[in-house]
């Protein structure tokens, strides 16, 4: 069925999925394989089969994701988690590296956390790391809170509903953001997968560019003379990106490449030595 739909791995679906709905992980999948399912079961089955074909992200419907090896819930009001996100991660951990001792004391700010997949990642990497996570959306909020306690990470990790770092102190060693970068007119044309997202998470603005342009006039007060940001950027963005933060006084370094060879993650400091 999957694979007659055309989904990109439909045996690796079709096995999540059921043994979501049996509640088995996959060595009880497996070794189960012989046995026959009651009528409620092939209807939970078909159920998760249905949402599926209509091209609903399996993380969606299972409501968790892995990223950087933490197991996040996500929601409606959040984005899923993508592996190349990651990139920010490496580019940010790649920063700190070059400063000093990760063990040290850091002021993390993540703008626009959703799940809070970017601040849980980089408070698993740095022990005396503290931080905040912005959104705008409560609810998402709610989400990044949740898996924060989930991963017992929530005694390092605050939470504020702003618009990017709008209520936000200045000072912080590292601020981490994925904004909205799709253009307005391509939302259209996103694949079904990612259609899934919140729009307010994927839109950004008629050039895609509104939310870095907002990010870009806050970054001085945000940053401490020592600290650096780090941004996801779309297919093609580099070059515009790093011409606004130029703009205002601060040194893009070049960006950092995913496995797809797209550039990722750009990294922004006072000094052009930024790694």
């Amino acid at each position: 069925m999957f694979r007659g739909a055309g989904l990109d791995s439909p045996e690796l679906d079709a096995r999540l999925l059921v043994g979501h709905a049996l509640g088995l992980d996959h060595t009880a999948l497996t070794s189960g394989a012989g046995r026959g399912l009651g009528r409620t079961e092939t209807q939970a089955i078909e159920a998760l089969a249905a949402r599926r074909l209509t091209r609903e992200p399996v993380a969606r419907i299972l409501g968790t994701k892995e990223f950087w090896g933490l197991s996040l819930a996500i929601s409606a009001d959040t984005l899923v988690p993508r592996p190349e996100t990651e990139t920010v991660v490496e580019a940010a951990l790649a920063a700190i590296d070059a400063g000093g001792p990760r063990s040290r004391a850091l002021r993390i700010a993540d703008l626009g956390t959703g799940s809070g997949a970017l601040l849980l990642a980089l408070l698993s990497e740095l022990p005396n790391a503290t931080g905040i996570g912005t959104d705008v959306s409560e609810p998402a909020l709610h989400t990044a809170r949740n898996n924060a306690i989930e991963l017992g990470l929530h005694a390092r990790a605050q939470y504020a509903v702003c618009d990017f770092g709008t209520a936000l102190c200045s000072g912080f060693e590292l601020v981490v953001c994925n904004p909205p970068y799709v253009a307005s007119g391509d939302m259209a044309s996103l694949a079904a997968e990612v259609r899934h997202d919140p729009c307010r998470a994927l839109d950004g603005g008629p050039d895609g560019l509104a939310a870095y342009r907002a990010v870009a006039a806050d970054a001085r007060r945000l940053l401490s003379r020592e600290g650096h940001l780090v941004l996801e950027l779309g297919a093609g963005q580099e070059h515009a990106v790093t011409a606004m933060f130029r703009k205002q006084g601060l040194a893009p370094a070049p960006a950092r490449h995913d496995l797809a060879g797209i550039s990722r993650a750009l990294t922004v400091s006072f000094s052009a030595a930024t790694p």
